[in-house]
C-alpha cells in the first residue's frame, strides 16, 4: 500500500492540531514518512485522487456550515473517482452550542465518498456524547472520529489514541503496539 492522504480544514488551528497529532500517531505504527499532512486550501482533485488511503479531517461551524476551504473543494470531490479507496474522516464540532449540527461535515462528505465507490473505515460510537443530531449518525455510530474541543477537550488524546488503531485495521495496516 501506499502513502495515506491526511488531508484537513482549518480556521482556528483547532482542526491542525488533531491532524498532527494523528499523522504522528499513525505514523508511530505505520512508519516514519507513511503520511502526507496537506491542507485542503487551494487543493484539486489529483491532489487527493493518487491516494488509496485517506484521511480526512473537518470541523463544522455553526448551523451545520462547512469551512470554508472545504466548502471550496466540493466540486472538485465530487469527480474524484473513489473506487477501491479507503476513506477515514474526524470532525471537529461543538455538540451543546449547535446539538443540532454536530460534525455535520463529516455526513456531507463521506455521502460523496460512498456515492463515487469508496469504503469508509473508522466508525465511531456515539456514546458519550450529548448531541440532538448529526448527518454524520448512523444509527448509533458516527462515520467517523468526532471530537468536542470546546467542551470535552480532556477526552481528545484518549480518542485519538484509540480511533488511530482502529483506523489503519481499516485500511489493512494491522494493529501494531
Amino acid at each position: 500500500m501506499g502513502k495515506i492522504g491526511l488531508f484537513y480544514g482549518t480556521d482556528t488551528g483547532n482542526t491542525e492540531r488533531v491532524s498532527k497529532r494523528i499523522k504522528e500517531l499513525v505514523e508511530a505504527k505505520a512508519g516514519a514518512g507513511e503520511v502526507d499532512l496537506l491542507e485542503i486550501y487551494k487543493k484539486k482533485k489529483d491532489d487527493m485522487a493518487k491516494y488509496d488511503l485517506l484521511i480526512l479531517g473537518m470541523p463544522t461551524w455553526y448551523d451545520g456550515e462547512l469551512q470554508g476551504d472545504w466548502e471550496e473543494f466540493i466540486s472538485e470531490m465530487q469527480q474524484i473517482d473513489f473506487t477501491g479507496k479507503k476513506v477515514a474522516f474526524f470532525g471537529l464540532g461543538d455538540q451543546y452550542g449547535y446539538a443540532s449540527y454536530f460534525c455535520d461535515a463529516l455526513g456531507v462528505f463521506s455521502e460523496i465518498v460512498e456515492k463515487k465507490g469508496g469504503a469508509l473505515v473508522g466508525a465511531w460510537p456515539i456514546t458519550g456524547y450529548e448531541h440532538d443530531f448529526s448527518k454524520a449518525q448512523r444509527g448509533d455510530i458516527f462515520v467517523g472520529l468526532c471530537l468536542d474541543t470546546d467542551n470535552q477537550d480532556e477526552l481528545t488524546e484518549q480518542r485519538i489514541s484509540t480511533w488511530v488503531p482502529m483506523v489503519l485495521s481499516g485500511f489493512g495496516l494491522g494493529q501494531t503496539s
